[in-house]
């Protein structure tokens, strides 16, 4: 795999020049509002104050994703990211760091998350449903094509634009065709319950491309029925029910 740069390489600041002011980031973004956090990391709508576009940061904590052991991790996914250019995938404006955190400076879906849309009970249309699963199957293909295995595919992780067309995010779990072992596959346990592969689940390795098109599968499923095709409040049911492909 091609090394992903080392954060030394990253614009950089001392702490005292991070933010000079309370909503302002290296004097170039203006952060309006917080989008979301999860274990490493938060996620800010911001502005840039030079063209005054819209986008997105995910400020990265350093000492968290080191203390995790997923530093290999994030320097793979900013590699992942300035490899890919495609229509439907949020794309990677730049990445600034300071001595406590990574920022991914992204392009902003005004749309949100798809997830939040079947959250709220709302079945889609079958041309609707076709239309994002085309979307969707051109960027993961595209993906494939360049040697990206994305891993986590489920709507949570898919975002829409201001007109509606998807765009996939998060690409922190995401492999690359220079990680597949001498057998031919991969063997990293990941993903998420529900659209996660079979293969994945049985610890024998599995073929990035194809765990990717399952999770696609399981997308236009819940798109068009609103709920998952695999469900049970008892997790190990749930994928036995999975293996069997009892829906």
């Amino acid at each position: 795999m091609p090394e992903a740069e080392d954060t030394r390489s990253y614009s950089t600041t001392d702490e005292s020049s991070e933010l000079p002011s309370e909503n302002t980031l290296f004097g170039k973004y203006e952060i309006l509002k917080l989008l979301g956090r999860g274990a490493f990391a938060k996620v800010y709508h911001a502005r840039n104050l030079k063209t005054g576009q819209s986008v997105a940061i995910k400020a990265v904590s350093k000492k968290k994703v080191l203390k995790g052991g997923f530093a290999e991790h994030v320097k793979r996914e900013i590699a992942i990211m300035r490899r890919l250019r495609h229509r439907n995938i949020v794309k990677l404006i730049e990445v600034l760091a300071s001595k406590t955190k990574v920022y991914f400076v992204m392009e902003f879906a005004e749309g949100g998350e798809l997830f939040t849309r079947i959250a709220k009970g709302r079945r889609f249309s079958e041309n609707l449903c076709r239309r994002y699963f085309q979307q969707l199957i051109s960027a993961v293909g595209y993906c494939h094509s360049r040697g990206v295995f994305h891993r986590d595919l489920k709507p949570e992780n898919l975002l829409l634009d201001e007109n509606y067309d998807l765009k996939i995010s998060d690409f922190g779990l995401s492999a690359v065709k220079e990680q597949i072992r001498p057998d031919g596959l991969l063997h990293t346990i990941c993903g998420t319950p529900g659209y996660v592969a079979p293969e994945i689940l049985a610890r024998k390795g599995y073929d990035g491309a194809k765990v990717d098109v399952w999770s696609c599968g399981v997308i236009l499923y819940v798109l068009h029925a609103g709920y998952l095709p695999f469900k049970d409040p008892n997790q190990v049911v749930m994928y036995q029910r999975m293996f069997k492909g009892e829906f």
